[in-house]
């Protein structure tokens, strides 16, 4: 029997021209794209596991994801030879490492950290286009901050949970929060524990109508405690949401 090793992969990719990170039969994915590559690399089939299960359209900036391999590979050739075959697919791997056996890229990880890109601005996108959210008018990020505030912490999300969301319970930990601007480009990153099923872009998505004055910050209070998905805002499209990274005890 071939001796395994468990490699640790970071991974890069444009969410655009795949159904999401899990394998599904109505379009590529990029568990299925890395999979792929691995059996063309090594002639042996494998299951990659991400630490998070982005959607159609969200892009990843440092996936963390592991697989097992024959152990005459090592790291380097492991990371090269998984880019060749991954050509011309919009998935990059970044990194690759040894990982002990027990090492989960899914249930290893301690925290994940998302970021969702707006640009600000009246004029249509051309180098950001399908790589973020443009909402035309002006957002006031000052208040969409102090709206943002009021999610920090243990709650109960239903009203920023999907439908279809699998997670046991609708109570999760929100570590941070924060919206900044740059310009016209406003960014909202968080950080938990673990998320919903698009709890991120539901965020997004509320916090965008204070910003547009729809809301008062104190609403957003009111729509988590209401534990109703109906009082939850738009919710955001996927293109402006990135997979930024995931914590792990001993390092990211």
């Amino acid at each position: 029997m071939t001796a395994l090793t468990r490699f640790r992969l970071v991974l890069e990719y444009d969410g655009g021209p795949f159904v999401g990170w899990q394998r599904q039969d109505n379009g590529p994915s990029i568990q299925g794209a890395l999979e792929e590559a691995a059996k063309r690399l090594s002639g042996v089939e494998t299951v990659a596991v991400a630490a998070g299960r982005t959607d159609a359209g969200v892009h990843a900036l440092g996936m963390t994801a592991h697989l097992d391999l024959p152990s005459r590979f090592d790291a380097d050739t492991v990371r090269d030879a998984l880019n060749f075959h991954l050509k011309p697919k919009p998935v990059a791997v970044i990194e690759a490492r040894e990982a002990p056996p027990d090492f989960h890229a899914r249930f290893s990880a301690t925290a994940r950290h998302y970021l969702y890109r707006i640009v600000n601005r009246r004029a249509p996108l051309a180098l950001d286009a399908g790589r973020a959210w443009r909402v035309g008018p002006s957002l006031d990020e000052t208040a969409m901050a102090a709206a943002a505030a009021f999610l920090v912490g243990r709650h109960d999300f239903t009203t920023f949970r999907a439908a279809q969301c699998q997670s046991a319970s609708p109570v999760k930990t929100l570590s941070s929060i924060s919206v900044l601007r740059s310009g016209e480009r406003v960014e909202i990153r968080a950080a938990a524990p673990s998320f919903l099923h698009h709890q991120v872009r539901s965020m997004a998505g509320t916090l965008c109508e204070v910003g547009l004055g729809r809301w008062r910050p104190e609403d957003v209070k009111a729509a988590l405690e209401a534990r109703d998905r109906a009082r939850c805002g738009p919710v955001a499209p996927p293109e402006g949401l990135y997979f930024v990274a995931a914590d792990y005890a001993n390092s990211r």
